[in-house]
């Protein structure tokens, strides 16, 4: 499963570079004005994973595939974007197959960088394109409640619950609350599904500050400042850092990044705090042809982990041999921690965890 991320924002609040730094490319247009990005760019990014390395150390096989995240760069938002302002609708359409939301904020002043609302101020960024997310969702909910409220009267009592759902709804919305903050159970998302509601989805807030700042600015400092809720993460970025490190080998990075007080590369950070987001973990398959990582929701088995590779290992699934990454790298490879009897062989009831290497046994 590859995990595609929506980058949204006002105008001019750094998505464009910040796209470009990510995935080192220059395909989004980054200009000093509204509207530069028409199309949504979408961007492979690898995600970084010294483990699949040192896999690849051990076993040495002829390719190495480490599992991608993907960046859409939305075209920048501005209020009334749910009304059709600045292009707004088809833009909003782009977030609704993405997985997460990836909001910039943007915290940094530059007077050569013009500001669509002429002042920097985050907090009113950040609720200006929320309350734009919102009222998509409402038009979608409302549509929808107009076929709803018909079909309820029919006596069908799955539908009579549906449309009660949509009017516990409803109003939450109309006060700004996200969807994904309204307090909704399994079979209450499930049955939400199909509405791909846009606020329904995890988000978390890129601040894009000043390069000075990047390395000593205080993250819950910029989540008061903005006035995002306690549970939702927030990410203090410097684009134009980001942007830099494009052009630096591995060392040269390593080094300004130090220079900085950093520790990591932002795309680093803002991966690893998207997997948490999505509660996602990455186990690995590693043998002469390829070493790779994989990625599955945190509590999968070991059966849905096989689906990832392919529908035909799921459906004829018959054990896995899982070796745990640690073991693997301690014994220096399958055929020792097979000695050491550290290989063990699951079945269907099989939970995986972060940094196995499985193998699958299956019927075709």
């Amino acid at each position: 499963m590859s995990l595609q991320i929506a980058i949204v924002g006002l105008p001019n609040v750094g998505k464009s570079t910040l796209f470009n730094a990510l995935t080192k490319t220059q395909s989004a247009q980054a200009a000093n004005y509204p509207f530069c990005t028409i199309d949504p760019n979408v961007g492979v990014v690898e995600v970084p994973d010294e483990r699949l390395q040192r896999l690849s150390d051990i076993v040495q096989p002829k390719k190495i595939l480490p599992t991608i995240v993907e960046f859409v760069d939305v075209a920048g938002l501005v209020k009334g974007a749910s009304q059709g302002e600045g292009l707004g609708n088809q833009f909003l359409s782009h977030i609704r197959q993405c997985d997460a939301i990836a909001q910039v904020v943007r915290h940094f002043a530059d007077d050569d960088v013009t500001h669509v609302h002429d002042s920097v101020h985050p907090k009113r960024d950040r609720e200006i394109i929320e309350s734009e997310l919102i009222l998509a969702d409402l038009q979608t909910i409302e549509k929808r409640m107009l076929k709803s409220a018909g079909e309820a009267r029919s006596g069908d009592k799955a539908k009579k619950i549906y449309h009660e759902l949509l009017e516990k709804i409803l109003p939450q919305l109309e006060a700004g609350t996200l969807a994904v903050n309204i307090d909704l159970d399994e079979e209450e998302l499930e049955m939400l599904r199909d509405l791909h509601l846009i606020t329904l989805k995890p988000i978390m807030y890129i601040v894009n500050v000043h390069e000075t700042e990047v390395g000593i600015v205080s993250t819950e400092e910029l989540r008061k400042q903005i006035e995002a809720p306690d549970n939702t993460k927030v990410i203090p970025i410097s684009a134009k850092v980001e942007s830099e490190l494009i052009d630096f080998d591995k060392e040269e990075a390593k080094a300004y990044l130090s220079e900085l007080g950093l520790k990591e590369t932002g795309l680093n950070l803002l991966i690893r705090e998207a997997y948490e987001l999505l509660n996602l973990q990455t186990y690995f398959t590693a043998g002469v042809q390829e070493v790779r990582a994989w990625t599955v929701k945190k509590g999968a088995t070991a059966p849905e982990a096989a689906g990832v590779i392919h529908t035909d290992f799921q459906d004829g699934f018959i054990r896995a041999e899982v070796i745990a990454y640690q073991d693997f790298v301690e014994q220096g490879g399958e055929q020792a921690s097979k000695e050491k009897g550290l290989m063990r062989l699951e079945g269907k009831e099989y939970i995986v965890k972060d940094g196995d290497v499985m193998h699958f046994r299956f019927n075709s």
